[in-house]
């Protein structure tokens, strides 16, 4: 200590300020992790009435329980779903963050319904990195605002235009698909999620990118690369703070898929801006705005041209946002939706056989593209993507971040705590869908969905922030499985319990959609 008086005045003030700085720092972290700890007991006391699932720790809640496989952790989820089905909703703790699990119609209402309770759960900030504040992120009065500007350029006219695309895509799909005609099974999976990719790439930003023809793409392995470790960030807390989970390696691969999708979604941009800069400067068109002389549009372009009520554009960056939410949302789910269809199809060949004789009576034996028409004429086919979208969900539970507090079933919960919709226990109430594991399409005939709860089915989920791009979805998913079928018989021998349900961002089979393909011509049909 007497060493220190033989140190310089300046060094002494150095040493003094780093010091300071430093006990300033502990403080400051002390008197965090203190408001954290007071606000975590406040939510205990306040919440001790709810219903609870079992085995919650101080502070670390039921994280330490959470399954860490995709496949156990959904399993864990149906578990407690079962065994907590007789409450109104239950709670558990990821962390110090209370969430409440509801599953019941009337208690889905409630928040879905609501204009006030329309923020995403703080899980999604995970996706912020990819897609910005674009409209599955955004809130207040920027979400109203963009969604108000962009809801016209979902308006069925426009996305009629989508019907060519979508038309070559399935068509080069099930020219990959012959090979597997009159074999053995196959898991289908990829080859769907790939014509999918494909056809919002084209729809989204113009850009055909081949991925039935290369799937080993840069671009095709940094989308799936992505939604993979953002998965892994929301179940893990301790990846949850930036700095840390860039300490990992699966914080520099993020880093590298990021900018390597950021940088292409730019380049696309870029491009398409200076196109439509070219063409008005030079009138390529040269008057003729006929369908057939017409270039294609993609949302793209409709995003280059819109304005909000004062007149004002969306900036580059708004529109790489939205550019990039419709390729995350646009996608997987889908995809998903289209394997799930061809499982239930394979699995009740009775159910196929109705799909087979509405298809003969509206393209008889034709291979003519599918038009806007006869999409309105395959009303049984659409009641089989609704029933697939109800057991098996591509979404399969989503979260609201409670803005204020909120009395739902009775209960009080408190503002800060996550809602999660668990969509796919709310699609299985025997109260709305008796005999609930069976495949019914025709529990959606009109005549059958009179009086069933409106929030008893939420696919594309409901209210002010339902999913703007459902029907864009479901002319997608009629499409390809109108090509598919005219062309094959479907079989599938797979069991429930052999599909390992995994719920990542999506509901996907970790072990894959096994089916069987037959060409048309033969008897089985």
């Amino acid at each position: 200590m007497s060493e220190l008086w033989l140190v310089p005045f300046s060094q002494k003030l150095l040493l003094w300020s780093a010091l300071s700085a430093v006990s300033l720092a502990g403080a400051t972290l002390i008197l965090k992790l203190l408001q954290m700890l007071a606000k975590y007991i406040q939510n205990w006391l306040q919440l001790r009435d709810v219903p609870t699932v079992i085995g919650a720790l101080p502070l670390l809640g039921h994280s330490l329980f959470m399954k860490s496989d995709p496949s156990e952790f959904f399993h864990q989820l149906l578990y407690y779903g079962e065994m907590y089905r007789c409450k109104p909703l239950i709670k558990f703790w990821l962390g110090s963050v209370p969430m409440v699990a509801i599953y019941k119609a009337e208690n889905v209402e409630t928040i879905l319904t609501s204009s006030k309770q329309i923020d995403k759960s703080n899980m999604y900030n995970f996706l912020k990195p990819w897609l910005g504040l674009g409209l599955l992120t955004s809130t207040g009065n920027k979400w109203r605002t963009r969604r108000k500007m962009l809801t016209p350029t979902f308006h069925f006219t426009i996305l009629e235009d989508f019907l060519d695309i979508m038309n070559e895509q399935a068509n080069i799909l099930v020219s990959k698909l012959e090979k597997h005609a009159n074999q053995e099974a196959f898991n289908c999976f990829f080859y769907i999620a790939l014509c999918a990719l494909d056809i919002i790439c084209e729809t989204a930003m113009g850009k055909n990118i081949g991925a039935q023809s290369n799937d080993d793409s840069e671009y095709v392995r940094a989308v799936y690369r992505m939604s993979d470790l953002i998965l892994q960030r929301v179940r893990k807390p301790w990846l949850w703070v930036d700095f840390i989970f860039q300490m990992f390696k699966k914080g520099r691969e993020h880093k590298q898929s990021l900018e390597i999708l950021h940088t292409f979604a730019n380049n696309v941009i870029t491009e398409r801006a200076n196109e439509m800069k070219i063409n008005e400067e030079f009138g390529s068109d040269n008057g003729d705005s006929t369908p057939s002389r017409r270039k294609r549009q993609a949302f793209l372009d409709l995003l280059l041209n819109v304005t909000d009520d004062e007149g004002n554009k969306l900036s580059h960056e708004d529109i790489r946002e939205e550019v990039g939410t419709f390729m995350f949302e646009g996608h997987d789910t889908t995809a998903a939706a289209l394997n799930w269809s061809l499982y239930l199809l394979g699995s009740y060949p009775e159910v196929q056989k109705k799909v087979d004789k509405e298809l003969e009576e509206v393209f008889g034996k034709s291979d003519r593209p599918v038009t806007l028409e006869d999409l309105k004429k395959l009303k049984y086919l659409e009641c089989v993507v609704k029933e697939t979208l109800r057991l098996f969900p591509s979404v399969p539970f989503f979260a609201r971040h409670l803005s204020e507090d909120c009395e739902i079933a009775g209960f009080k919960i408190v503002k800060g705590s996550e809602v999660v919709i668990f969509i796919y226990a709310l699609h299985r109430d025997p109260k709305y869908f008796p005999d609930p594991e069976e495949f019914k399409p025709e529990r959606f005939f009109p005549e059958n969905s009179q009086g069933r709860h409106p929030y008893a089915y939420v696919p594309f989920s409901a209210g002010p922030r339902n999913c703007i791009g459902q029907r864009f979805a479901i002319m997608e998913e009629k499409t390809i499985l109108a090509c598919i079928l005219r062309k094959f018989w479907v079989e599938s021998n797979q069991k429930r319990e052999e599909l390992g349900l995994a719920g990542d961002l999506i509901l996907r089979p970790t072990n894959g959609i096994w089916i069987k393909l037959k060409r048309r011509n033969t008897d089985e049909s």
